[in-house]
């Protein structure tokens, strides 16, 4: 590599082309004691963000998901609760996160296990074994993730499994589940490609490992419930008690086969992502054997127009985003235009989408659910109504508004239902792409 050192006399022009403005050095003494974000925030430019909405749909209560990365499972349940609560005259109810979670834990150390066994032959340092042992099992997951869930393990009330304090906090189960695959990752890369009792070997420290698994995960969440009993008021003080549920009829007789109608539509305008296609990602998934994880992307418009057409009839979509940028937390607002970075720090930071997707700077980080738009006088969308899974604190109880400024650029995923894709609902049936197991596309599992 070639290389440039900074001379002495570049290095004096930058100190004296800092010395001579007394704005900046001004700001240093702004900068010492205030945020960034605060000192960047511009009163004027925010004042049209509000939280009125012309399409709003009813929903419950914002709910928490505390110290954990469950988010994506959070947006979904809240999503499945507006059902049941129609069908049972509900004002308030949640499914069991922690019932969810617990499976995803444990069906993803076997599929840890099983892309550990694919990669086996890899020398160490390579780019995918490293990523598969970096990203382990975490609380991080996609739509199709809650979906494989759903259909092997079925759904409770969240009465049935309540939260405990590790679901609710998950840092030191994932630490020890990790170092724990790590360990059988370790073991099974050391069986030797010609020993005739590979598969033997390598089989034995899976069943080893899961039991030990299964059982620490017991003593996290509890054991899941086989059976229970769903016990409710409905909104006219009627009092129910339905008996003898397994998960399985549950959802069945709660949700049907509401799950199968709706898929997974991306915005990447990323040179390796032509629109109109579909795709997937290596290595990312939760239940061996279950389907691949697949996305449509869409162009910026034809994507937002899907997502509206479904909340204009009245129903939520889950997506996902990057949550981290140009956050007002206090007021509870994604607005790009409400903080002028560049004008506060004097540095260039204006990037496209696909920049941002390209050189790491944006990905997909938190899912929520669209519950509202507000449409101008020009029949397009201004700003959308979110609900959050950070509890119910701020000025609307755990609702936000994102701007649609913010929406083009930071909104990558949504579920719609696939009669909203129109002509590219034939496009579902193709065989997608193959992304690298890194791509930014599958970052809301890590």
């Amino acid at each position: 590599m070639k290389q440039t050192p900074v001379t002495c006399e570049a290095l004096r022009a930058y100190t004296d082309s800092y010395s001579s403005s007394s704005a900046k050095k001004t700001l240093t003494n702004v900068f010492s004691r205030t945020s960034l974000a605060d000192l960047s925030f511009d009163p004027v430019a925010s004042r049209d963000v509000n939280f009125r909405f012309s399409n709003n749909i009813k929903t419950m209560s914002a709910t928490n998901q505390k110290s954990s990365g469950r988010c994506w499972l959070f947006a979904a349940t809240n999503l499945l609760r507006e059902i049941i609560a129609k069908k049972k005259n509900l004002d308030s109810f949640e499914l069991s996160q922690s019932h969810l979670a617990f499976w995803d834990k444990f069906e993803r150390a076997n599929y840890f296990i099983d892309s550990i066994i694919d990669t086996a032959s890899l020398p160490d340092g390579d780019r995918t074994v490293d990523y598969i042992l970096a990203t382990g099992v975490g609380d991080g997951g996609q739509w199709d993730m809650f979906v494989n869930i759903v259909r092997k393990y079925g759904i409770i009330p969240k009465d049935a499994m309540p939260e405990t304090f590790q679901s609710s906090a998950t840092s030191q189960v994932n630490k020890y589940l990790n170092l724990c695959l790590r360990k059988a990752a370790c073991l099974i890369r050391s069986v030797g490609a010609e020993d005739p009792d590979r598969e033997a070997k390598i089989e034995e420290i899976r069943q080893k490992t899961l039991d030990s698994v299964f059982s620490f995960l017991c003593e996290c969440y509890t054991l899941p419930p086989e059976k229970f009993d769903f016990e409710y008021t409905d909104k006219d003080g009627g009092y129910h008690l339905e008996k003898d549920f397994t998960p399985i009829s549950f959802r069945d007789e709660m949700i049907g086969d509401y799950l199968d109608d709706y898929v997974s539509i991306i915005n990447a305008p990323t040179a390796d992502k032509p629109f109109g296609k579909t795709y997937t990602v290596a290595y990312l998934g939760n239940i061996s054997g279950a389907p691949d994880i697949v996305y449509l992307n869409l162009e910026i418009g034809e994507f937002k127009e899907t997502v509206k057409k479904q909340l204009l009839d009245g129903e939520p979509v889950w997506f996902g985003s990057d949550c981290g940028k140009f956050s007002d937390s206090t007021r509870k607002v994604w607005d790009p235009g409400a903080f002028d970075y560049e004008l506060l720090t004097g540095l260039d930071l204006s990037m496209t989408k696909q920049q941002m997707l390209d050189y790491g700077v944006s990905k997909m980080n938190h899912a929520m659910v669209f519950t509202g738009v507000n449409i101008d006088g020009d029949g397009k969308p201004n700003r959308w109504k979110v609900e959050n899974s950070w509890g119910s604190d701020g000025p609307n109880k755990g609702y936000h508004t994102a701007t649609d400024d913010w929406f083009d650029a930071f909104v990558y995923q949504a579920v719609v239902n696939k009669k909203y894709l129109g002509a590219y609902a034939d496009v579902l049936t193709q065989k997608p792409t193959v992304l690298l197991p890194w791509d930014p596309m599958g970052s809301l599992a890590d």
